[in-house]
């Protein structure tokens, strides 16, 4: 999963000058104001507090996707830090700096029994392959919970919202486990579905707990992409298998939750809002 952050502690870098300043700059100028730019992120980046914890659990999930649990019962403040469903993290692995952002797919009261669990997609050459190739034992290290998570306050109570329409996307599933172990009311609620895309079942991560989830009040709604023969659920993308299948529903009274593939969400939150239904119930993580 990517996200796009915002530095919160942009202002201690050196402010930049204005631009008619900065065409009359020479180059050797310009050059040394980026570098004390870049110096001023290092800065930054350095401050990050780092919490090393233990991996207890790294296996399949699906096809490329993996389980990842780290121990936190030694880093209480960390685990503290968790309180809402849609938060992430950094983590790093040994012996390489650059972090790797991940949602955190287990709700926050296994947090609090001292758990992080992560759904983590294994990209070749990439930060998540080298940590879904660690093994138990094996000592990672992570930032503090961050961003305001997926904020429910917005579609409560849920008498107001009965139709909660939540969209997912390969690993985008992973703080909607969270969300939906949660709990927001779902079985409060007339009409709650995730329209969940993989390219086929093999990619489709926690099949295993969807008969839990619709017992909680989430009906699931699995789409493939490029599914096997045989298969006689919806196919395609999520977008078109929510325009196909869609019943109408009143705007007024309707919320979404989104996750996973850009074009996706932009996509949905387009024809979301062509229905009616306020941006400010359209939920996201970041």
């Amino acid at each position: 999963m990517s996200f796009t952050i915002c530095q919160p502690h942009a202002h201690l870098s050196p402010p930049l000058p204005p631009m008619s300043i900065l065409r009359r700059l020479n180059p050797s100028h310009l050059t040394l104001h980026r570098r004390l730019a870049t110096v001023a992120a290092a800065v930054r980046q350095d401050t990050t507090l780092w919490t090393p914890a233990p991996l207890s659990r790294v296996e399949p999930a699906a096809e490329s996707l993996f389980h990842v649990r780290v121990d936190l019962s030694d880093a209480p403040d960390l685990a503290s830090s968790y309180t809402r469903a849609g938060q992430y993290l950094q983590l790093r692995v040994p012996d390489v700096e650059k972090p790797s952002f991940l949602a955190i797919a287990s709700p926050p009261a296994l947090a609090a029994k001292g758990v992080f669990e992560f759904l983590v997609k294994s990209v070749e050459g990439s930060i998540a392959e080298l940590l879904c190739g660690l093994k138990k034992g094996d000592v990672v290290e992570l930032t503090q919970a961050m961003g305001k998570g997926f904020e429910i306050d917005r579609i409560e109570p849920p008498e107001n919202y009965p139709t909660v329409l939540i969209f997912a996307t390969g690993s985008g599933i992973s703080p909607i486990r969270s969300l939906i172990e949660s709990g927001f009311n779902a079985d409060k609620r007339s009409d709650v579905k995730v329209f969940y895309g993989a390219r086929n079942l093999d990619r489709m991560a926690y099949q295993d707990r969807f008969k839990d989830w619709e017992a909680s009040g989430v009906k699931i709604v699995p789409v493939l992409s490029q599914p096997h023969d045989g298969w006689t659920g919806q196919s395609g993308y999520v977008q078109a298998a929510f325009t196909r299948a869609k019943q109408v529903y009143n705007p007024l009274s309707t919320a979404a939750v989104l996750c996973g593939q850009k074009q996706m969400a932009e996509e949905v939150t387009s024809i979301l809002l062509a229905d009616g239904v306020a941006s400010e119930k359209i939920l996201k993580n970041f």
